[in-house]
Order: structure tokens, then sequence, then C-alpha cells
């Protein structure tokens, strides 16, 4: 849910460099204040805040100075976007209304410890940033499951708070997780999928979903609320069960791409009166509207310790006209903890002598 920003390994920062970066962000969380006032605190101190959200990441993840506190392990991806015609009636954005927009991407593991073997979960990630010709940016984030185990911020809090290191023993308390899921239970369809997800050997072989809503707008105003997929192009989408341990999948996207340009169909569901909008973990009923928007083409593959996405955060409210965030409540807190985030890690390695940022790399 946090942070997919950059790890460390990069040269030294000028100042004049970070203050820009720190500029960057500060124009993106005022853009959005207003959205996650509530979870930043403003508005009641009692409130959730992203300091919590990010410490509580930082106790069960540990510390690792420079990296995102989730999505930490990862590998960048360069490519572009071709669109068709099919969502151009329903959004002005010029993503679907160009031949081509270059993207930078980044596949990840769902998790706060950049060592962790590739087999210790069974979610992988997808961000993208898509660069339109007017300087607009739309960036999202996505994971290879159908929905988001809890639909408030609070409630995604509580969860990581029942993974916690009891204090007397320094391990969580068994008992903790299954208290928590029995008395949330929207966490139903999640556990449901979870049950029989396993961890799967590529990346090029999952689907990715948006899993919050949005909204397409066109050119009088309408708006449509959307959630988005990519689906894999692979032949052998279907995937296959994951080694034990190790880093496979890096090595696995890395062979893949060098024999020739990796592709994923976006998909666009559009939802139907009702339909919740405002709910990660609740799927749309069957048989919606999908629209084919069009291809996403990655080329080559970078090093996150280099590459062109250590320097991008995947806020998933940095979006351009033609597309606007809904008023899912998680939607505000990804983009506010992002941001701690992303404070925290530049802050971090912007300290680092630059000794050791040369053994890192």
């Amino acid at each position: 849910m946090v942070d997919r920003s950059s790890p460390p390994g990069r040269p030294p920062l000028s100042a004049a460099s970070l203050t820009l970066r720190l500029a960057g962000i500060a124009v993106v969380v005022a853009a959005v204040a207003g959205a996650f006032a509530y979870v930043n605190g403003t508005l009641d101190p009692q409130r959730l805040t992203p300091k919590k959200l990010i410490n509580v990441l930082e106790t069960n993840n540990g510390v690792h100075p420079g990296f995102r506190r989730n999505h930490s392990k990862g590998v960048c991806v360069i490519g572009h976007f071709e669109s068709t015609d099919e969502a151009r009636s329903f959004s002005t954005a010029q993503v679907f209304n160009q031949a081509q927009t270059p993207v930078v991407g980044r596949f990840a593991l769902p998790a706060g410890n950049p060592y962790a073997p590739d087999n210790a979960v069974p979610i992988r990630s997808m961000a993208l940033r898509f660069t339109q010709a007017n300087g607009q940016q739309w960036r999202t984030g996505m994971n290879s499951m159908p929905v988001f185990p809890v639909g408030t911020p609070q409630a995604f809090y509580e969860l990581q708070k029942a993974q916690s290191p009891d204090p007397a023993t320094g391990k969580p308390n068994p008992a903790a997780p299954p208290a928590f899921f029995a008395s949330h239970p929207e966490t139903a369809p999640f556990l449901a999928w979870i049950k029989t997800a396993k961890p799967s050997a590529s990346y090029v072989t999952e689907t990715y979903n948006s899993v919050n809503a949005f909204y397409l707008v066109n050119a009088a105003g309408q708006k449509q609320a959307v959630r988005w997929s990519m689906v894999p192009v692979a032949q052998d989408a279907a995937g296959a069960t994951a080694p034990q341990g190790g880093d496979f999948l890096e090595k696995d996207l890395v062979q893949r791409i060098a024999a020739g340009p990796l592709r994923w169909q976006l998909n666009i569901t559009l939802a139907n009166p009702g339909d919740p909008v405002n709910d990660a973990s609740k799927a749309w009923p069957e048989g919606r509207k999908v629209l084919n928007a069009g291809t996403l083409v990655l080329e080559k593959t970078q090093a996150q310790l280099n590459g062109e996405c250590r320097d991008i955060n995947y806020d998933p409210l940095v979006l351009p006209a033609g597309i606007e965030g809904s008023d899912d409540p998680l939607l505000a807190a990804r983009s506010a903890g992002y941001s701690n985030s992303y404070l925290r890690r530049t802050s971090e390695v912007s300290q680092l002598p630059a000794a050791k940022q040369e053994t890192r790399q």
C-alpha cells in the first residue's frame, strides 16, 4: 500500500537536486491535502496519521534506510503505451487520445523487506508513470489481487498492528490476525482468494488490478466510475508456481524482455449505477462493460538502484486532466503514506557518506 519510489545506491544528491525533488513532492501533497486532511491528523489529532502508518510498517518489516517502506524489492522497466480509440469518448486524457505515451514502471514484491525471497508472498505489483506530451502525468500502482483486504485506512492500520511483534516475546501474537479477520467480515473475499493464491514464477504472467476506483471525465464533464487491469498478452499467462526462495523474478523478467518486448492489455471496467466506488474490498459483479484502452509495451529493464524508476513516487493521485480519484479513503491514505515514506527515504539517502553509497551499488 505504501511508497513505491526508489531505493539507495545512488550518487550523492546535490542540495539543489534534493530541494527540487522535495519541492515536487510538496506540490503533490498540497494538491491533495484537502482530500486526506482527515488521515494526516489536521482535523483530528486522534485519527490515523501517515507517520503512524509508516511507523507500523517499519515495526513489522524492519528499517532499511533509503528503501521504500513497502514494495521495497523491485526492478525498473521502460516502455510505452499504445492507445486504442475505445476510451476516447470517456476521457480527455492525452494517454487515451494520442498514439503513444512513454512509460517508466516498476515491478515489485508487496513487502517492506528489500531482501525478502521472491516466494515470500503470493502477490506481485506493477507501478507505472505515463508522461503525456503536455507534461501531465498519470501514475498508478496495481497489485495481482482482485480486491483489497479492507476498505478503510484505519482497518489497514489495525491489520498491520495485528501482525506486529509482541514486545514481551519479540514475535507476533499468532492469535491476533485471526481475531482481526473475525472482527472484519469485509475481509472474506480477500481471504477466499489468498487461500488458493500461490507465488508465481514470473512478473510477466500476472494480471495487475487497480483495486481502487477512479473516474474518467470526458469533454462534456461527464464522469464514469472505473477500475482498470493490466492483463498479460504472454502465451504462458497462466504462469507456473514459483521455485523456492531466491531472486528469480528479476532474472526471469530480464531474460524474457531480452527476447523481445512484453505486452499487457489495459482493460478498463465501467461501473454500473450502484456499484461501490469507495470500497476497494468489494468486487464489482460480473458482466460489466470492459474497454480495451490499449497496450502497454515494455522494452527494457533497469536495476532499481540506478534506474529511472528510482526517483519516482508512484502516488495514485497524480492524475492528468480526464482522470480523477474517487472518494475511496484508501486513495487519500496511500497518497499521504507515499509522501511520508518518500521524504524519509530521500532524507536517509542524502545523509549517507559518498563512500558508503558506492558500496551499496
